[in-house]
């Protein structure tokens, strides 16, 4: 059922639960297969990218899947390699690089998953050229995705960029990739219901635009993963073809939506506050992996928050002041441009009470209902080998509090943490 789905939203028959319009994602073909060898070259040629390509990757994805891909495209197409160091970071800089060795090219193509899909898709859109993806791990959710995670002046923000005319995973690579990069992909892709929530509060509270598709297209893999996670680390391959579909679809739920709304919110904020803090720790650890931890937080949270009968807002006490001595004056004036917009004043925090209590019943049972208990996500993240505390990341308790209390003030978006932040404080007790 679910590859049918996939297939009639490439096909554009799709309809939008919500307005009843047909469904459109930029991206021309998924591929999503038990083994794409020797069907490399068709598969890019059909996307009509040029004849002069870039391969973007790292010494490990080119090791895992590049020099296969260059091997088979050598005939058809001149191949630029683009192979960045080790670890490479997903900054303006690197970027910058990428566009400056693909100057020649006519289309990139990532051969990696998070950072190197990042960078050569914001490199692609930079330039104006067509790019595409051959997946090496189930390690996150932005293959489809048009926005890419990228660090710019000391903030990691997520930035508009090209969709993909291709993505292609070859399933027994995938089996092949660290457990622990499986474990992570799972992770990421476990955020769902606490990026939901968060996303559903700011639409009951605020008024902010709000869309059900994007985890239409996910509920029937994600029931059937959080049944059996223990199927990806024993390399199920109808496991593997789940969680690679459900990161898909996850991807394609952000183009839809025009941003990364639907799967990147107070969860998110904390890795992203980690990274952004340089936290040494954080940095040896997957994204997937810190997701998994904070989306536990997040859970906790949000579960207390909802367990309470009666809620009321204060005024927003951060000021530009406190940023820009918490975090210097560049990053302080930074993340002031991001917080102010959702700062509560006197007048908001009490016209938001009125709301609340009218209508914190009808709210609760609807974030409610889009959730998934705590003790489900840590047994499913436990089964399937992911961290599910912040020790199991290396990073310090104190490190990951000060994350927890300070990652709302990097990005405009109203979570849970403003949420708490905002209605007697965020229990600390949630923060593991």
């Amino acid at each position: 059922m679910t590859a049918d789905l996939l297939k009639s939203l490439l096909e554009g028959r799709l309809t939008d639960p919500d307005t009843g319009e047909r469904l459109v994602v930029p991206t021309r073909q998924v591929v999503i297969a038990p083994s794409l060898r020797a069907e490399e070259a068709p598969l890019v040629r059909a996307l009509g990218m040029g004849r002069r390509l870039a391969l973007v990757a790292d010494p490990t994805t080119w090791s895992a899947l590049g020099a296969r891909i260059s091997g088979a495209l050598a005939a058809a197409f001149t191949i630029a390699p683009v192979i960045l160091p080790e670890h490479p970071h997903a900054d303006m800089e690197t970027v910058q690089q990428v566009r400056a060795r693909s100057s020649v090219a006519e289309g990139l193509i990532a051969i990696g998953s998070g950072t190197i899909n990042d960078l050569a898709k914001y490199a692609a859109h930079l330039d104006r050229k067509p790019y595409a993806c051959f997946a090496t791990a189930p390690s996150m959710n932005g293959y489809t995705s048009t926005n890419a995670a990228i660090m710019a002046e000391g903030v990691k923000k997520s930035l508009p960029a090209t969709a993909p005319r291709g993505v292609f995973i070859d399933i027994a690579v995938f089996c092949r990739a660290p457990k622990r990069m499986i474990a992570a992909g799972f992770g990421d892709s476990l955020c769902r219901p606490c990026a939901q929530a968060d996303w559903l509060l700011s639409h009951l509270l605020l008024d902010t635009p709000y869309r059900s598709v994007p985890f239409r297209l996910l509920a029937e893999d994600e029931a059937a993963l959080l049944g059996n996670p223990e199927a990806l680390a024993n390399g199920d391959v109808t496991a593997m073809t789940r969680l690679a579909r459900m990161l898909v679809m996850s991807g394609f739920g952000m183009a839809l939506c025009g941003g990364s709304y639907p799967a990147s919110q107070g969860e998110h904020l904390i890795a992203h506050f980690l990274e952004m803090r340089g936290d040494s720790a954080a940095s040896a650890s997957f994204h997937g992996e810190q997701i998994a931890v904070t989306t536990l937080t997040m859970a906790r949270i949000q579960e207390r928050i909802l367990a309470r009968n009666r809620l009321s807002l204060s005024p927003s006490t951060v000021t530009e002041a406190d940023l820009v001595a918490y975090y210097g004056p560049e990053v302080g004036a930074a993340c002031w441009s991001s917080f102010q917009p959702k700062a509560l004043d006197a007048e908001r925090a009490e016209a938001l009470n009125a709301r609340l209590e009218r209508r914190w019943p009808e709210m609760r049972d609807a974030l409610g209902a889009v959730s998934r208990p705590v003790a489900d996500l840590e047994a499913a993240l436990g089964r399937v080998g992911a961290p599910v505390t912040s020790a199991a990341l290396g990073v310090a308790a104190g490190a990951y509090r000060e994350a927890v209390l300070h990652a709302r003030e990097i990005r405009d978006r109203f979570t849970f943490l403003d949420f708490a932040a905002e209605s007697g404080g965020i229990p600390v007790e949630a923060i593991i």
